[in-house]
Formats: C-alpha cells, sequence, structure tokens
C-alpha cells in the first residue's frame, strides 16, 4: 500500500498546486483585463470621435451594447477607475500582450 498512498499524495500535492498556479494566474489576466478595459474607455472619451458621449451615458451605452456578464454599468466605471489610479501598469500589460496582435494596445502610455 505505500505505493498507493505515495500516488495519492503525488496527485494531491500536484493538484493543490497547479490549482494555485491557475488561480494567481487567472487573477493576473483579470487585473490585466480590467486594466484595458478602462483604457480603453479612457482614450475613447479623451480622443473619441463622438465627444457627445460623455461619462455616465457613455458607460450606460457601452454596458447595454456589450451585454456581457461581468461588464456592467458599475464594473466599467470601476474599471475606468483602476486605470487612473494604476497608471503604470501600462508597461505590464504592454509587456505581456505585445505578441497578441488580437489585443488592441493602439496609443497605450509607455508607463
Amino acid at each position: 500500500m505505500a505505493d498507493f498512498n505515495a500516488l495519492v499524495t503525488t496527485i494531491q500535492e500536484t493538484n493543490f498546486t497547479l490549482q494555485q498556479s491557475a488561480s494567481k494566474a487567472i487573477n493576473r489576466y483579470l487585473t490585466i483585463r480590467n486594466w484595458l478595459i478602462g483604457f480603453h474607455i479612457v482614450e475613447f472619451e479623451q480622443n473619441g470621435e463622438d465627444r457627445a458621449r460623455y461619462g455616465q451615458r457613455l458607460i450606460e451605452e457601452l454596458a447595454t451594447a456589450l451585454d456581457t456578464a461581468g461588464l456592467s454599468v458599475r464594473s466599467l466605471k470601476l474599471f475606468r477607475q483602476f486605470y487612473f489610479t494604476y497608471p503604470q501598469i501600462g508597461q505590464t500589460v504592454s509587456a505581456q500582450f505585445k505578441s497578441k496582435p488580437s489585443i488592441r494596445l493602439n496609443n497605450m502610455p509607455a508607463g
């Protein structure tokens, strides 16, 4: 039974370690996602063509158009504030996604 117990222990340790790593990776990517969404909202507000859509109205229209769980009016406001509060995250975001052309980093600040 010693071999069986060793197998159980190995599987438990593997599961625990990789589950923790996955959680950390998910948290990191959600943080980057939230910051990037805030960045895109601010970029649109400051340089967008439709200047009449400022503030509350923009966020509400955006949430309605996106119609996606996790992208509510409240969340979008928080993402926007997150971007303003932590502008230095831009360097990390830029480094993480330079090789991913599907993620738009146009006009992103260097840090």
